[in-house]
């Protein structure tokens, strides 16, 4: 946490950003949250199928219409909750809680319960009406906040949370965790309890000036784990864990502190102009690249097993998307659009692909 101060001055002090960058920089952390923070609920959506739907609107693939339309609608979180925090003037309030449960949850569905023996409505943007107990790996049984003290202790979060922000005494990063901690051990919803404390997280960090953060969900295990820490720390009565303070909740802190530790750098570096692109999700490999490494298509050691894939893949996406542009063949196969382009020039010239009309108004076929 030592560090965190001399690098965000340093962060701050190359704002503004070129409007290229920042943009850049923006969309990156929109496919990147989104991706993993469902992820970690178990949307089934590849980074890939994830990156499609948010920048071009396209569903390829064969996971459910509920995880398009979950992420698609988590998404219209995200933006509701960056409007919210810059919004200097509005105040946290137990309402905007319930609102973005309504957004992100989109409308009331079914769900089966825990025996499959029957199943339950989940009406969106209201508190849950039964208990949401769960058992834990070992079998215990881990108690949130019962339905009828969660209302008012929703409503004491979201004063407390007011009052310590306008006392200035806790860093962003301590109020973060906090909040987090103590939402997720009420767990109002019947669902979305997890997105919504991840969006609160990064509410309160973009609210004083600090950059958003991805919770991975390859590290879903230490996450979890830090959340326990946190458990027996706090005790094993609901109330309390809704009311856990600063000592109560430093593994979080130093999680989350961690996770600002290893970001506010790449931030600089690419601010710079050193390296010239980060991924903050799990499916990096395909990128091409590691977090803090300057990007280099691999272009003279591609084999030829690999063109024959990527040759493939092309074709398979022409015949099912004749109007298909390079930029999205570029994100359905994981390469570089100069990748792309030279592929598919390759194929034009062996014969493979046809560019029939012009790049407005025209499409792709398959020869052979």
């Amino acid at each position: 946490m030592a560090n965190i101060p001399k690098l965000l001055k340093e962060w701050r002090a190359l704002q503004p950003l070129d409007e290229k960058l920042e943009r850049d920089i923006n969309q990156q952390f929109m496919i990147d949250f989104n991706y993993n923070s469902n992820h970690l609920e178990g949307n089934t959506l590849t980074y890939e199928q994830t990156k499609l739907l948010l920048l071009f609107g396209d569903t390829i693939g064969n996971a459910s219409i509920q995880d398009y339309e979950e992420m698609k609608a988590h998404n219209v979180g995200l933006e509701l909750m960056k409007a919210a925090a810059k919004d200097k003037n509005r105040m946290l309030s137990e309402h905007f809680i319930r609102e973005l449960n309504q957004t992100i949850l989109v409308r009331d569905f079914y769900k089966m319960s825990r025996d499959s023996n029957y199943r339950y409505k989940i009406h969106v943007g209201v508190y849950k009406t039964r208990p949401n107990s769960v058992v834990t790996s070992t079998g215990e049984i881990f108690d949130y906040a019962s339905p009828e003290e969660t209302p008012s202790l929703v409503s004491d979060l979201a004063k407390w949370y007011c009052n310590e922000e306008q006392r200035g005494k806790l860093k962003p990063e301590e109020l973060a965790a906090m909040f987090h901690y103590r939402y997720i051990r009420i767990h109002p919803f019947e669902d979305g309890n997890g997105r919504i404390a991840r969006l609160l997280v990064n509410y309160i960090l973009l609210r004083h000036n600090y950059p958003m953060i991805v919770i991975r969900s390859d590290d879903r295990q230490n996450y979890l784990k830090t959340l326990h820490q946190c458990d027996l720390l706090s005790g094993k009565i609901p109330y309390d864990r809704a009311h856990a303070d600063l000592q109560q909740t430093k593994p979080l802190i130093d999680y989350i502190s961690g996770i600002l530790e290893n970001k506010l750098p790449v931030l600089i570096q690419l601010a710079k102009g050193e390296i010239s692109e980060f991924i903050e999700a799990k499916d990096n490999e395909k990128s091409g690249q590691k977090n803090g490494q300057k990007t280099a298509e691999k272009i003279d050691t591609e084999n030829g097993t690999e063109n024959d894939t990527v040759n493939q893949k092309i074709i398979d996406l022409i015949q099912q998307m004749p109007k298909i542009t390079i930029d999205k063949i570029a994100v359905q196969t994981g390469k570089s659009r100069r990748t792309i382009i030279r592929r598919m020039q390759k194929l034009k010239t062996d014969g493979f692909i046809k560019r029939i009309g012009g790049d407005k108004g025209g499409y792709w076929k398959v020869k052979k």
